[in-house]
């Protein structure tokens, strides 16, 4: 029974501090607290460097820093002792899986948040150096904003664009600095003396900066910086038109992430192996669905298997009604059979909705035996097959009919 009682815990609290990251009330809370008790502590830090603030409020500051110490080492350990719930490494054990997860990027960041305060502990360390080392803090809000963690996947996902956009800004820096030193290193051997002297004023110029400390005052040097600023405004500008073009596609591709986090609160997907589950995270498609929308009608042709994250839906049959919440699916029976919707779909409140297109879901169930024969048993537990078998040939009837007539 203690076992149990620390394994409901743990789940729970993986729940609230990594899955339960669209709905869960108490995940929200943690998340918004914790937002708050970084920025406090990046507001902290600059006021620590004000030598009046510091000698009044000094013993104040010093307190604030040991109570932020403790709640971010709780929660790094917490993080330490719920990771054996996180669905891809569920079949190591649980030595091997935390120190996996102990090596992930946002787990290293808040190591380093708190490691720095227990060497000084041990070792003398130089305050203002253990003072910098708080401005990591900052860097664990990319733990709690979808916002940082969309703009970290367009990186990755428009790496070679940037790549090539930085190749070519280097390509123009270079030219332009060996342009400058051959026309003006004559007339000002301090300023042009080296190309590379030369590429401070082909920064500050290509960046349209302009500083002014370093001008070119031959004439063709003053032509030939005109044309540096006008390249410069295009070139410069390319890796900014490909992140924020990147930006608004995601943005509009989906309402919110599908992570690991999300596809562990399927009651479904807690039975599967965890290289369907990577899968999975691929095929999914996210929506949000406002309360009393129409998912789809009785008779539709079926084109996607949904998974309910957050929120209720109404299945109307022709002489029953069904309810699911989070955790269920539904939409299966119509894609597993090739069969037209037998249902109308209705949602009862605000749903965070996973959709598994029909290719995909088709393109599933070959793959991976197992997802078929779990899909299956969860139609049968549901008692909705022989039903559905006749509300197929009623659909059917009704249509030839209506062609008829």
């Amino acid at each position: 029974m203690h076992g149990n009682g620390a394994s409901t815990l743990r789940r729970r609290l993986y729940v609230i501090l990594e899955a339960g990251k669209t709905g869960d009330r108490a995940s929200s809370i943690f998340d918004l607290s914790m937002v708050f008790l970084i920025l406090a502590n990046v507001i902290a830090f600059a006021a620590e460097t004000d030598v009046a603030l510091a000698a009044e409020y000094g013993v104040a500051f010093d307190l604030f820093n040991l109570v932020s110490i403790g709640i971010f080492t709780g929660e790094y350990l917490l993080r330490l002792w719920v990771c054996i719930d996180h669905p891809p490494l569920r079949r190591f054990g649980p030595v091997v899986v935390r120190f996996r997860w102990a090596l992930t990027p946002s787990m290293l960041i808040d190591l380093a948040v708190i490691l720095p305060f227990y060497l000084s502990l041990l070792f003398a360390i130089d305050l203002r150096v253990l003072r910098i080392f708080r401005l990591l803090r900052f860097l664990k809000l990319t733990r709690f904003s979808p916002a940082l963690d969309t703009l970290g996947r367009v990186l990755y996902g428009e790496r070679r664009a940037i790549f090539g956009a930085l190749i070519v800004m280097f390509g123009l820096l270079l030219f332009s600095s060996s342009i400058i030193y051959a026309l003006e290193h004559e007339a000002q051997p301090e300023a042009f003396g080296s190309v590379l002297r030369s590429m401070w004023w082909a920064v500050a110029t290509l960046t349209t900066v302009g500083y002014g400390d370093i001008v070119p005052i031959t004439f063709p040097g003053r032509l030939f910086g005109g044309l540096v600023m006008l390249f410069g405004l295009g070139m410069f500008a390319l890796p900014i038109a490909i992140i924020s073009s990147g930006f608004a596609r995601e943005i509009h591709r989906r309402d919110f992430v599908v992570s690991w986090g999300m596809v562990a609160r399927v009651s479904l997907f807690q039975e599967l192996a965890p290289t369907i589950l990577a899968d999975l995270v691929e095929m999914l498609e996210a929506q949000v669905v406002e309360p009393g929308a129409v998912i789809a009608h009785r008779g539709d042709v079926a084109d996607a298997m949904y998974f309910i994250v957050v929120g209720r839906v109404q299945l109307k049959f022709e002489n029953r009604i069904l309810e699911l919440s989070e955790g269920d699916s539904f939409g299966e029976m119509a894609l597993m059979d090739e069969r037209l919707r037998s249902a109308t779909i209705t949602t009862m409140a605000r749903c965070h909705l996973l959709a598994l297109p029909a290719p995909e879901f088709r393109k599933l169930i070959s793959l991976h035996p197992h997802a078929r024969e779990l899909i299956q048993k969860m139609i049968r537990e549901r008692g909705l097959s022989a039903q559905t078998d006749n509300l197929e040939n009623e659909i059917v009837e009704d249509r030839a009919a209506e062609k008829d007539t």
